[in-house]
């Protein structure tokens, strides 16, 4: 066996070491995350020092999971892993096609996924140094990206605002406008899904999450898609108890298309 694929296959078994049992639907997921090419991927990166260890799942999802890392130097990463298998390849061609960053002339599934990494990475690159509260990025390479562990010091990820509320939702949307107007404004990225599944909980801090549609303002549908961003946070902070409007929201971020 090559040397690779048999370092990799052991870390995907340190992986795999809890002591719980799976069932069928468990060993299929891990059989479409970590094929052979990823497993090559993941040795690459553990081998540049990026990763030592994975360590769990922080979120699975039809295109991608995120798996805690641990690095050499004992400090948690998240590990994005795409999958080839169940990936939306037409909204992933519609996104990469608009975006004059990228110029995709392939229906290849594999180099799609590569392409949407990429852009994944360059989208939290922008946010991050315009100052916005994202994942730092860290490092990316075929499906797979490294980027910075949101959560506590004992591994304990932050939880989506969908599943833990702002203690003051007030306080916590307009912490939220100010971030969305970097968004736009510093980055001139359109967020295109944002909602309280990508957005971050930590200690009573947003942190916008999950960025690979994201789309620069040139972009002919990013007006749209942030009129739906704002909509959606319109309907799900009414919800939480914000008094607040479409057209108070749009004015505060003041888009300049």
């Amino acid at each position: 066996m090559d040397r690779k694929i048999a370092k990799a296959d052991k870390a995907h078994e340190k992986l795999h070491s809890q002591k719980r049992k799976k069932d069928s639907s468990d060993r299929k997921v891990g059989n479409e995350i970590f094929d052979k090419l990823t497993l090559e991927t993941l040795y690459k990166l553990a081998n540049q020092g990026h990763i030592d260890v994975l360590n769990g799942a922080i979120s699975t999802g039809k295109e991608a999971n995120v798996l805690t890392g641990i690095t050499d130097d004992e400090k948690f990463v998240a590990v994005k892993i795409y999958r080839i298998a169940t990936s939306d390849f037409k909204k992933m061609d519609y996104y990469l096609k608009g975006d004059p960053r990228f110029n995709i002339k392939t229906k290849n599934k594999r180099k799609i996924i590569y392409s949407w990494v990429t852009k994944e990475f360059k989208n939290l690159t922008r946010l991050y140094n315009a100052g916005v509260n994202v994942p730092e990025p860290i490092t990316s390479a075929n499906n797979v990206l490294i980027i910075e562990f949101i959560g506590d010091e004992n591994g304990n990820p932050a939880q989506p605002v969908k599943n833990q509320p702002p203690q003051n939702p007030d306080e916590f949307f307009n912490k939220l406008l100010v971030q969305l107007k970097l968004f736009v404004n510093e980055a001139k990225l359109v967020h295109g899904d944002l909602s309280n599944y990508n957005i971050l909980n930590l200690n009573e801090e947003p942190v916008i999450i999950d960025v690979s549609q994201s789309v620069v303002l040139d972009n002919p549908i990013s007006k749209e898609l942030l009129e739906r961003d704002i909509n959606t946070l319109v309907r799900e902070y009414t919800k939480l108890g914000v008094k607040t409007s479409f057209d108070e929201i749009w004015e505060y971020v003041n888009p300049k298309f």
